[in-house]
C-alpha cells in the first residue's frame, strides 16, 4: 500500500509547530532558571527537599514518558487515532490540563504540594511534548523541510526563552523585590500561552498516511506483564541504532550543560556578583536575545556544513563565554559593570546553536531506524527524547541543588559564606565546560549532514521496492555508519523493532 502524496508545507505549518516549543523551551527555561531560587528562597523547602522533588517526578516518569511514546506509536489502530490522529489525539486531550503549571508556583504551601503540583505538570507536559516531537517526521520526510520545522521550533523556543528571562524582572517592578507573587503571575501567563500554541499547532498539523505494515503493533500475548514488556523492549531498542546513540551523547553535552549553568547563574550573579534577583533575570533575558540571534545563523549553518562541526563550534563559544564569566568574577567584577555582557554574549552566542542543532537532527533519527526495522517509531523515539531530556534536567538542578547544599549554602540568607560562593562558581565553570567536552567529543563521531541523508532515503526506497544490495560501496558505508548494522542485517533482519504479526 503507497503512501499518499506529500501535503505542501506551508509558513503557517512552520509556525504553528514552532509555536508550541513555548511550552517545550518556555517551560523548561522557567523551571531551569528559577524553580530552584523560588523553592529555597521563597517557599522555605532546603535545597535537598528541592532536590528530592526532582527525584521523585524522574522516578514516575521513567514509567510515563516511554508510555506514552509507546502508546502513541501504536494508537493509529484505534478509533480515536484513525479519527483525530495517533500523535495529535493527545495533544488536544491535554490542553484543558495545561493549567497545572501555574499550580507549581502558588506560594505558601508546604512540601508535598510542591511535589505533587511539580509531578502533575511533569506528566501533562509529558502528554503534550512526546507526541509533539514526531509531527516533524511525520508532516514531511524531505530533509531541508525537517530542518526548517526544527528552526521554526528552536526560534519560538528562544522567544518564550527570553519571556522566561526577563517576565520575573517586570513582575518584580510592579509587584516588589520580594514578592512570592511573582513566579505565580507567570505561572499563569505561560499556562495561557501553552493552551494557546497547543491548539494552534493542533489545527496546523497533521500526520501522513503509513502503510499499515509500516505502523508498530503492541506484543501479542502476555496481559498486562507482556505488554509492559513489549513497551520496554521496544524502546530500549532505539539505543541500538548508532546515529541515535551518538545524537543523544551530542544532545546531553549541549543540553545539560546549560541546565547546571541555569540553575547556578542566578544564585551566582545574587551571591559572587553581588547583584539581585532583577539583575539576574535582565541578564537570562539578555542571554535569551542573544541565544535567538545565534539560533537563525545556526540553521543555514547546520544546512550548509556537518552537524557536527556547527555543534563544536557552537561550545567553543560557550564554553569561552563561561571561563570570561569566572574571570571577571576572580577580578573583582561585579553584576552592574558593562564588562560582564561580554561572557553574556559568548556564551548565548554558543547555546543558541547548542539548541538547534540536537534538534535539527533528531528529526532524522527515525529515517535511520526505518531502514534498521522497515517501522516508523517516531513515538518511541520521542518517548525516550522526552524522558531522558526531563531526567538530565532534574538530574542537573537536583545535584546543583546538593552540591550547594554540601558547600554550606543557607536557604533564604541574603548572604551566604566563602565557601558557599566557591562551590557556586565551581558549578558553573567546572561542571558546565566538563559536561560540555563530553558533547564535543561525541560530534566528532556523528557524520549525519544532507549527503548522507540523501544516500539513507535512496536506500530506504531500494530495500522497499524489494532491492536487497546496497546501490554502490559509498551506500553501503553510509548506511552502515548511521544504522551501526551491516546491510545484510537492514530492513527488519535483525532483533530491534517488535516483529509484526
Amino acid at each position: 500500500m503507497a503512501t499518499n502524496p506529500a501535503r505542501p508545507v506551508r509558513l503557517i505549518n512552520y509556525i504553528a509547530y514552532g509555536s508550541n516549543d513555548v511550552l517545550g523551551a518556555g517551560s523548561m527555561a522557567v523551571v531551569s532558571g528559577w524553580v530552584l531560587v523560588f523553592y529555597t528562597q521563597f517557599c522555605g523547602l532546603s535545597a535537598g527537599e528541592a532536590a528530592l522533588i526532582f527525584a521523585v517526578a524522574r522516578i514516575l516518569d521513567a514509567i510515563a514518558s516511554p508510555l506514552i511514546g509507546y502508546t502513541s506509536d501504536n494508537f493509529g489502530h484505534t478509533w480515536l487515532g484513525k479519527r483525530f490522529g495517533r500523535r495529535r489525539f493527545f495533544i488536544l486531550a491535554a490542553i484543558p490540563l495545561l493549567p497545572s503549571f501555574a499550580l507549581m508556583w502558588l506560594p505558601g504551601q508546604q512540601f508535598w504540594y510542591y511535589l505533587v503540583s511539580y509531578v502533575a505538570f511533569e506528566l501533562v507536559y509529558a502528554m503534550v511534548i512526546i507526541p509533539y516531537e514526531t509531527l516533524a517526521a511525520e508532516m514531511s520526510s524531505d530533509y531541508k523541510t525537517k530542518a526548517k520545522f526544527a528552526g521554526a521550533r528552536i526560534l519560538c523556543g528562544q522567544v518564550s526563552a527570553i519571556l522566561a528571562g526577563f517576565l520575573p524582572l517586570w513582575l518584580i517592578k510592579a509587584l516588589g523585590r520580594d514578592s512570592a507573587d511573582t513566579f505565580f503571575y507567570m505561572g499563569i501567563l505561560f499556562a495561557t500561552l501553552f493552551m494557546l500554541t497547543a491548539g494552534f499547532l493542533y489545527l496546523f498539523s497533521w500526520e501522513r498516511n503509513r502503510p499499515e505494515e509500516a505502523l508498530p503493533r503492541p506484543g501479542a500475548g502476555g496481559g498486562a506483564l507482556g505488554a509492559l514488556k513489549a513497551l520496554y523492549r521496544n524502546l530500549f531498542s532505539t539505543m541500538k541504532i548508532r546515529a541515535f546513540r551518538l545524537h543523544l551523547g551530542m544532545y546531553l553535552g549541549g543540553y545539560i550543560s546549560q541546565d547546571i549553568f541555569n540553575a547556578a547563574f542566578t544564585f551566582f550573579v545574587i551571591f559572587a556578583l553581588a547583584g539581585t534577583m532583577a539583575t539576574a533575570s535582565g541578564l537570562l533575558g539578555t542571554l535569551y536575545i542573544v541565544q535567538l540571534v545565534a539560533v537563525m545563523a545556526a540553521i543555514n549553518l547546520a544546512l550548509r556544513f556537518s552537524p557536527g562541526l556547527a555543534y563544536r563550534i557552537a561550545a567553543l563559544s560557550f564554553g569561552l563565554g563561561v571561563v570570561a564569566l569566572l574571570t571577571l568574577w576572580g577580578g573583582g567584577t561585579t553584576a552592574t559593570s558593562w564588562l560582564i555582557w561580554v561572557p553574556i554574549i559568548l556564551a548565548g552566542l554558543g547555546r543558541g546553536a547548542l539548541n538547534y542543532i540536537p534538534w535539527a537532527t533528531y528529526n532524522y533519527m527515525a529515517d535511520v531506524d526505518e531502514i534498521v526495522t522497515g517501522q516508523r517509531r517516531e513515538g518511541s523515539f520521542a518517548g525516550v527524547m522526552t524522558f531522558v531530556r526531563k531526567a538530565t534536567q532534574a538530574a542537573a538542578v537536583a545535584g546543583v541543588g546538593f552540591v550547594m547544599q554540601a558547600g554550606g549554602f543557607v536557604s533564604g540568607a541574603p548572604v551566604q559564606t566563602p565557601g558557599a560562593i566557591h562551590t557556586i562558581a565551581m558549578l558553573l565553570g567546572i561542571g558546565t565546560i566538563g559536561v560540555l567536552a563530553l558533547g564535543v567529543l561525541v560530534s566528532l563521531r556523528f557524520h549525519l549532514n544532507p549527503k548522507t541523508h540523501a544516500i539513507l532515503m535512496h536506500e530506504i526506497e531500494r530495500l522497499r521496492q524489494g532491492e536487497a544490495n546496497p546501490s554502490s560501496p559509498e551506500a553501503r558505508k553510509v548506511v552502515e555508519d548511521l544504522s551501526g548494522w551491516r546491510y545484510e542485517q537492514l530492513w527488519g533482519n535483525n532483533d530491534v523493532a517488535v516483529k509484526r504479526d
